[in-house]
């Protein structure tokens, strides 16, 4: 059971790799805080991968990752953070975003989920607190139902 979760944790990291990849990676740079992040449709993902990491897969579902490196000190190493946002569409309908802490050996993601309709357009407003610090993320992704 342990081999299979560890695996699913790679495959879930390389997803994560190529998604960036092929997307373009997403990075903003917050004070201290060099911030990746990216929304995809959760069917994206495996059954497997989605299972082990609690992810309802679904057309009509996005999932919000979210990993925060700390530009401060040598080798830029992952930060744990507080985060707290909302999600907001096009007619002004605003919905909270629980974020999930995944760690991965030296790894931390965040992640969050949020419904959508076809071509519809999301703008996420994130607050990030390192306990020094606060920040603010602020993106918009388009969504389709595939």
């Amino acid at each position: 059971m342990k081999t299979s979760i560890i695996k699913l944790l790679i495959a879930f990291s390389l997803s994560l790799f190529v998604m960036t990849s092929v997307n373009a990676e997403n990075m903003k740079k917050l004070g201290s805080m060099n911030v990746h992040y990216m929304a995809i449709g959760s069917t994206f993902f495996t059954p497997e991968i989605a299972k082990a990491y609690g992810i309802t897969r679904s057309r009509y579902n996005g999932l919000i990752n979210i990993s925060v490196l700390d530009n401060s000190q040598k080798g830029n190493p992952a930060k744990t953070v507080s985060l707290t946002g909302q999600a907001k569409n096009n007619l002004g309908q605003f919905k909270d975003l629980d974020f999930k802490e995944v760690k991965e050996g030296d790894a931390i993601y965040y992640l969050a989920q949020v419904n959508y309709s076809n071509e519809e357009t999301i703008h996420f407003d994130i607050m990030i607190n390192d306990g020094k610090d606060k920040q603010q993320l602020k993106f918009s992704q388009k969504f389709y139902v595939d």
